[in-house]
């Protein structure tokens, strides 16, 4: 599973895309999205 955002202008690899971007968790596994947003504003996401 991965977080993948819409709208926001964040480093390439906090972008949440499987194997494009990041690898994707498995059960058990853990990964910290860490970035600050730049712009304000209304965003979605999905996983």
């Amino acid at each position: 599973t991965t977080v993948h955002w819409h709208g926001l202008r964040i480093p390439n690899a906090m972008d949440g895309v499987p194997f494009l971007t990041q690898l994707m968790s498995i059960p058990d596994d853990k990964f910290d999205y860490a970035f600050t947003p730049p712009d304000a504003g209304t965003f979605w996401y999905h996983s």
